[in-house]
């Protein structure tokens, strides 16, 4: 392979992360950067997921070829919701809880893509600005009447929704690819927006809004799509399916980003490597290579791991989600940083001891019993003695141990181990 760096629509096609196109000569007008894009993202939580990051890492690609970005938060459309891959009908949300999920989605946006000044400077615009202000009569002669009812009942979106399932769906959601159809049209107008981003299940809504502005403005806009991300049942990465990896620390910590990542399989690790970080298709090769004839060192998982928990969290989140991965087996306990001591905890089960009881010393035996790591006193003395048990890390050989205040790691915890798995957090209660 040449060494020379791929143009921007060549490594889209490298990564697998060209799945729809509607036209044969976006990629010319990519490479030359020559795109004003937007994706949207639909504002029913107060952070963007794991399954957002696919679009969002595209317009950072493009960006990064001159191509300028836009991010189209759905302050209307996020009032109705996309039936899109969705079986039921959505809740409806009013403004105030709309704009609290935009303002605080906006800080994650600063993390991937960029904002300074500049001629492929990142924008962030709301959709209810525009479609607020609409009026029904308005948006019927200016946007109902170029679409057909024919076209929009051969969605794959809306035919899934009248053939497969027994919902049905309602007219305000059966409007939805009508109103991003108008998003198009009106970014179209106001920034010259010639491409719209999307997963594959937004496709009947991109082409929508294509052929809007072709029939309204006699102009030719394109629309690309990735691969929807799926985890191994098939099912969608998504806010409200289970298992959600959201980008924001206070709903998924820095450290459980991390170990999602850490836990990829070997047969998916590649992929997530091509979607989800800038690694250069040499690293990732040599990357797939190794998997392949060495796949104990997990040195695939590890660069994943930490390329997108940096891109999403920067250097000192990774810092956190390193030292906290560690914190289950360092001996170094004391010295680590105090909430990556708390994330690495945060699954165990936990046990509370009085502070006035440390200060007197409480027998180890006694927490092992009390807290179900043991189930007597007697066991937890065999355990000690067979060397079966660890306190902050430290194997403990005798019997007789007590366990004291000069025990407690920063954020008033213990650990306790036993064996290589089984972890008790021992919470000091004040006195």
């Amino acid at each position: 392979m040449s060494n020379a760096k791929p143009s921007v629509s060549e490594d889209l096609k490298w990564r697998g992360l060209v799945y729809q196109m509607s036209d044969e000569k976006l990629p010319a007008m990519l490479d030359a950067g020559e795109a004003t894009a937007y994706c949207g993202f639909d504002p029913s939580s107060d952070s963007l997921h794991v399954g957002n990051l696919i679009p969002l890492l595209n317009l950072r690609r493009l960006q990064t070829g001159g191509n300028r970005p836009i991010v189209l938060a759905g302050g209307a459309t996020g009032m109705i919701g996309d039936p899109s891959g969705k079986s039921d009908e959505r809740n409806l949300l009013d403004l105030d809880v709309i704009a609290h999920n935009i303002e605080k989605v906006s800080v994650q946006l600063t993390q991937v893509l960029d904002f300074a000044p500049g001629p492929a400077m990142a924008t962030l615009v709301n959709n209810h600005d525009w479609l607020g202000k609409e009026s029904l009569l308005g948006f019927l002669r200016e946007v109902g009447k170029h679409i057909t009812v024919n076209q929009m009942m051969h969605k794959d979106s809306v035919q899934a929704r009248l053939t497969e399932r027994e919902t049905g769906i309602s007219f305000t959601e059966f409007s939805y690819m009508l109103l991003q159809a108008a998003d198009f049209l009106h970014l179209y107008d106001a920034f010259g927006c010639n491409l719209q981003l999307g997963a594959s299940d937004q496709w009947g809504n991109i082409t929508t809004g294509i052929e809007l502005v072709r029939k309204t403005r006699g102009a030719s806009v394109f629309g690309l799509t990735s691969p929807l991300l799926l985890k191994a049942d098939g099912t969608k990465f998504g806010k409200s399916e289970k298992g959600a990896v959201y980008l924001d620390p206070a709903r998924t910590s820095e450290y459980e980003f991390y170990q999602f990542f850490l836990r990829s399989e070997d047969s998916s690790v590649g992929r997530y490597l091509r979607f989800f970080t800038f690694l250069t298709q040499e690293e990732i090769e040599e990357l797939d290579a190794s998997t392949r004839d060495h796949p104990e060192e997990r040195r695939a998982q590890r660069a994943l791991a930490e390329e997108v928990t940096r891109t999403v969290h920067g250097e000192e989140g990774l810092a956190l989600a390193r030292q906290a991965s560690e914190a289950l087996f360092s001996t170094d306990v004391f010295s680590m940083d105090e909430r990556a001591l708390a994330m690495a905890l945060a699954g165990a089960p936990t046990h509370h001891v009085g502070a006035a009881a440390l200060g007197r010393g409480v027998e180890l035996v006694e927490v092992l019993a009390e807290s179900g790591l043991a189930q007597s006193r007697s066991q937890a003395r065999k355990l000690i003695e067979q060397g079966g048990v660890y306190l902050n890390n430290h194997r403990v050989s005798d019997a007789e141990r007590r366990v004291t205040t000069a025990d407690v790691l920063p954020g008033g915890r213990i650990m306790l181990r036993r064996g290589k798995k089984e972890y008790i957090s021992v919470v000091v209660e004040p006195a």
